[in-house]
């Protein structure tokens, strides 16, 4: 298991199969390995036409993604359109014979390789915002997490739908009060779990950040409270609930402000525009921008970066 792992990172540096055309590729061409079986003969995976891989296309692609729970589309044409495909599909074909040969070609492994490799670049390839000015301003920021939550869902589990929460709270905080007042750092440590007082410290209210409240987090909120500083907690419309409830049965739901999240930000956009129709937009761009530069500074994963959609 091991030696085959480290050939197919090898072929996959060497071949640099990065990008979404040649990842199609190796699913579709790996599928044929296991309905056809090994060795594979390359003329043999070539349209009548000579112009393209056999089978490959959106269809195929997407229902081989859609086997292992991946619904998220990685490539229009399936990678069809791609002037590499045949190339490397001839050179995939004869690495797969090759580990035919010497006993490694364990087909379910191999293409259990490739989904996490689809899996990888879904992740790095970043969130898109789109200002559409027909939908309402919470609808624009609860779109955005929703996109996170789907992709945790597809990537195993990573939580980029609390480090994008977390960095836009930021953000806002940034433009309004300064860069100098608000403390910068990565999403990987929870507050809860770390001996900080909160996500962000502001004068004497202690903001914790989170899209799934825990009773550990009350729990903080709590010795907040005992500290001298005023709990925020900032969470989602969907955690909104719990998160009250469990502030109840902790005895301190009165003394705990719980905000939802799309709200908390999308009412600035409304005030740093000044009610404008046409400066809503600009609100919302200054708002990613300093995102932006907060995941630059505190986080290793581009991926989590934002961009603007038409």
């Amino acid at each position: 298991m091991a030696n085959l792992i480290a050939l197919l990172a090898q072929f996959t540096k060497e071949g640099s199969i990065r990008e979404k055309g040649a990842l199609c590729v190796m699913l579709v061409v790996t599928r044929h390995a296991k309905e056809r079986g090994l060795p594979l003969l390359a003329n043999d995976l070539i349209t009548k036409e000579k112009g393209q891989v056999l089978g490959l296309g959106r269809g195929p692609v997407q229902a081989i993604l859609a086997e292992h729970g991946i619904t998220r589309l990685l490539a229009k044409e399936g990678g069809r359109t791609s002037r590499g495909s045949i190339r490397h599909m001839q050179r995939y074909v004869v690495f797969l014979n090759e580990l035919h040969i010497g006993s490694f070609a364990d087909v379910d492994r191999i293409e259990a390789w490739w989904i996490e490799r689809v899996r990888d670049y879904f992740a790095h390839e970043g969130f898109i915002l789109t200002f559409d000015p027909s939908k309402s301003l919470r609808y624009i920021v609860d779109d955005l997490l929703a996109q996170a939550i789907k992709r945790q869902q597809e990537s195993g589990g990573t939580m980029f739908a609390g480090a994008i929460l977390q960095h836009l709270v930021g953000a806002k905080l940034a433009i309004i009060l300064g860069d100098e007042h608000v403390t910068r750092h990565g999403s990987s440590v929870a507050d809860e779990s770390s001996s900080r007082s909160g996500d962000f410290v502001i004068e004497d209210v202690s903001i914790h950040v989170t899209t799934a409240p825990s009773e550990a987090l009350i729990s903080k909120c709590l010795e907040n409270l005992n500290s001298g500083l005023r709990p925020l907690v900032i969470t989602t419309s969907h955690s909104l609930a719990g998160a009250q409830s469990l502030a109840e049965i902790k005895g301190i739901g009165q003394r705990v402000d719980i905000i939802e999240a799309s709200q908390f930000l999308a009412t600035n956009f409304y005030e740093w525009s000044r009610f404008k129709p046409a400066a809503r937009k600009i609100s919302v761009e200054k708002l990613v921008a300093k995102y932006n530069e907060i995941v630059s500074e505190s986080e290793t994963d581009p991926g989590l970066r934002i961009g603007l959609g038409k």
